[in-house]
């Protein structure tokens, strides 16, 4: 099917989950383009060279909106796969305006991911019916909470900490704006909500486009984030931990494949439909490729959501770590190795079928 066909080319900026996007895009026969940041390249222009045919090098990423460069990725023929590192980089007014590639997804989405916004994450996954955790101002708090706050300086990641009260908040608060770990103006907007005491998971879905083909959405597995420095302080014991002085930063670096119990399956389904049917109704078209929610599943079999992620999660664990990949390679009659092959086996029969608009906006 493939060779009767002109694919688009797959475009990404090098950073977040260029690999994963690279290894599928190639594996399925498309050609692909990356636009990389001057000094952040390497791993992309050598060790993964291979993965790419054009390689773009800015000197940041934001002057990917320049009108050459734009230029570039039309006469390629590209079609974007928007990361969390596009977000962040090069802006959501930008990407709603002035980004003219088209965008395999929804593009109105990736805005929903910030907070602070008037509809945002909070309010999309309210309007779907979701449960979420309960919300506290920090003079109303009166359990264990987690406060999370945009680190200074570095706009991928966010510092936690946790308060079970308005002294403790005030406490620990006045040592990260101390150590110079946030700023006022971030604590102002930080998310206060209820620590859900039960096991995490992050569940990963793809929302098709060609859902006439495919269905709607499949789940394709479940990782859990590695942080620093939070991730070594819990391999000491309670004892050893209460000698240090040191603040905890939930800093991503990783993340490790985690399955589920058949039975609590039905949880995430339903909310991942109950989103779907909400980004229909306030963000049309409708949810199109990869996204992630994540939350916890309580002993009341609850499934409390803490987290949307409207594009590629970025945790290239679920492929190798996940049943569902097998389940999936039945499906499709096609080795599945990766969720980003549903991207692509999404794009491909779009071209097919020369319907592209269906998938992108």
């Amino acid at each position: 099917m493939v060779a009767e066909i002109e694919l688009p080319t797959i475009g990404m900026i090098g950073s977040h989950s260029a690999e994963e996007i690279g290894i599928a895009a190639k594996v399925r026969g498309f050609r692909t383009v990356i636009v990389c940041q001057k000094g952040r390249e390497h791993l992309y222009s050598v060790y993964n060279k291979h993965l790419y045919d054009t390689i773009i090098i800015l000197d940041k990423f934001k002057d990917i909106l320049q009108a050459e460069v734009q230029e570039r990725l039309e006469e390629l023929n590209t079609l974007w796969i928007p990361n969390r590192s596009f977000s962040v980089y090069v802006g959501y007014d930008e990407i709603e305006n002035d980004f003219r590639i088209p965008i395999y997804g929804n593009r109105k989405m990736l805005r929903v991911e910030e907070r602070g916004f008037p509809k945002d994450q909070y309010w999309l996954l309210k309007e779907s019916g979701i449960r979420i955790p309960i919300s506290f101002t920090p003079d109303s708090i009166d359990r264990l909470s987690i406060i999370k706050v945009q680190q200074r300086s570095r706009p991928l990641e966010r510092a936690f900490f946790f308060a079970a009260s308005p002294t403790d908040y005030d406490k620990e608060s006045h040592l990260l704006l101390k150590e110079g770990t946030i700023s006022e103006e971030d604590l102002e907007k930080a998310t206060i909500e209820e620590f859900v005491i039960a096991p995490r998971f992050n569940a990963n879905f793809q929302a098709y486009g060609m859902s006439d083909y495919f269905g709607e959405v499949d789940l394709v597995g479940f990782d859990d984030r590695v942080q620093t420095n939070l991730s070594g302080l819990l391999t000491l014991p309670a004892k050893e931990q209460l000698k240090l002085d040191v603040t905890v930063v939930n800093e991503e670096v990783g993340h490790k494949g985690l399955t589920m119990r058949e039975s609590k399956k039905p949880l995430v389904y339903r909310a991942a439909e109950m989103l779907l049917k909400g980004v229909r109704k306030h963000f049309p078209p409708k949810m199109i490729g990869l996204f992630s929610l994540q939350g916890a599943i309580t002993d009341e079999s609850e499934f409390i959501v803490f987290d949307l992620s409207p594009r590629v999660p970025g945790a290239p664990c679920v492929g190798p770590t996940s049943p569902e990949m097998r389940r999936l390679s039945l499906k499709f009659n096609s080795d599945i190795q990766s969720p980003l092959d549903l991207c692509m086996i999404d794009i491909i029969a779009a071209t097919k079928e020369k319907k592209l608009n269906e998938v992108s906006t």
